[in-house]
């Protein structure tokens, strides 16, 4: 009776390592993560398009900010940094790094007159973030105060 039961035994303990040793492998490791193991599959990408400059800050859903860029940040200076040209180098700096935290989709939101507002987006489009939506944010004034006076140059 003895035997039987060794006999019992041994096919369960040889079938244990073999489901521990199948378990690692069962899990496949998709993407690298960085900065901690954070990873936002999707996100918010905020262009603040200034007559003086362009600012890229990606967030993710509930706005917490993840990575952003600006014009001065990538080297330009003066009046380089209001280009539209410039506007397309930071966002596509903004989205590299907003990448590697593994963003695939993205919803652009554009805030103000500056040059760089449709270049941006092509910026971010570029380096192979999916654009879901594309939204103006530019608060627009119902009569509220006053401007101030018209410039004379």
């Amino acid at each position: 009776m003895s035997e039987n039961k060794e006999k019992a035994t041994a096919p369960a303990a040889e079938a244990a390592p073999q489901a521990e040793a199948a378990a690692p492998a069962a899990a496949p490791v998709t993407e690298k993560r960085r900065k901690g193991g954070r990873y936002v599959p999707s996100g918010i990408a905020f262009v603040q398009a200034t007559f003086n400059n362009t600012k890229v800050t990606f967030t993710d859903l509930h706005g917490n900010v993840l990575c952003w860029s600006t014009g001065g940040k990538n080297g330009f200076k003066g009046s380089r940094k209001s280009t539209a040209y410039a506007a397309q180098v930071v966002a596509a700096d903004a989205a590299k790094k907003a990448e590697a935290l593994g963003m695939k989709e993205v919803e652009v939101r554009i805030n103000g007159p500056g040059a760089g507002r449709e270049s941006a987006v092509r910026g971010i489009a570029s380096t192979g973030i999916e654009v879901n939506a594309i939204k103006d944010i530019t608060p627009v004034p119902h009569n509220g105060c006053r401007p101030p006076k018209r410039r004379r140059v």
